[in-house]
């Protein structure tokens, strides 16, 4: 059986010194380790439904931050790695900034500018890159606390909205916040995702439509970064010991 490790990122920035914001320096150290070592990076759907190596690896980045293809995308040309972008629908067809309970205190700071998100003319070149485009749902909404009727419409919307815009066929969503039970997860297969990206310190594998990805966060040590790839520390965090978060 394939070794199937997803990475999570977020924004990347020089100055913005959040959990959520890694350096261009500090992505640049990852994807050259990577380079060097056994892994072999794919998709994230690829990963997860048909992995093409003993250890297989995906990076994923949330959100659809501005920074991301501004600093991370000549990164990923150079190293020649394709990784997968989950994008936030309405956000980006309004242009305007990204502004959901978590990230929307930075509104009224000097750092405001950090969240600025991608235009659909950013995603496509992603796209035409060999990125590929999730969905981050329409409105980064907590999925668990909605209704049916609301769950299905993030799904079916964004979906449709990936689809469209970027031209090719959106197979795969991450849940905002990590936030998925059983209910978002059939919710998610019925919508015709075929597999969707969880978060939590918790790396429980329970199945394509819920997989675990390990999150990575500004300022970690490079040695406290390569030991959460390994999998003897992973095996540990998906056991009923490790706390749910």
């Amino acid at each position: 059986m394939a070794d199937v490790l997803v990475l999570c990122y977020h924004a990347v920035s020089p100055s913005w010194d959040v959990e959520l914001s890694v350096t261009p320096e500090s992505l640049e150290r990852d994807l050259r380790y990577f380079a060097r070592s056994s892994w072999t990076v794919v998709p994230f759907t690829q990963a997860v439904l048909n992995p093409p190596a003993p250890r297989t690896l995906a990076l994923t980045f949330d959100d659809a931050f501005a920074s991301v293809k501004r600093f991370a995308a000549p990164l990923f040309e150079r190293f020649g790695f394709p990784a997968t972008l989950f994008v936030p629908t309405d956000y980006i067809s309004a242009g305007g900034p990204l502004s959901w309970p978590g990230v929307d205190h930075w509104l009224r700071t000097e750092h405001a500018r950090e969240l600025e998100a991608m235009s659909w003319d950013d995603v496509r070149e992603l796209a035409d890159a060999g990125w590929e485009i999730g969905s981050h749902t329409c409105s980064h909404a907590p999925l668990t606390q909605l209704s049916d009727a609301q769950l299905a419409a993030e799904l079916q919307r964004s979906r449709a909205a990936c689809s469209e815009r970027v031209g090719r066929e959106c197979t795969a969503i991450a849940y905002p916040y990590g936030d998925v039970d059983h209910r978002v997860a059939q919710c998610a297969a019925a919508a015709g995702y075929l597999a969707g990206a969880s978060l939590s310190s918790r790396l429980a594998n329970l199945g394509p439509y819920r997989w675990p990805r390990t999150g990575v966060w500004h300022g970690e040590a490079w040695w406290k970064l390569r030991l959460k790839f390994t999998r003897p520390i992973r095996a540990l965090r998906a056991s009923r010991s490790w706390p749910r978060s």
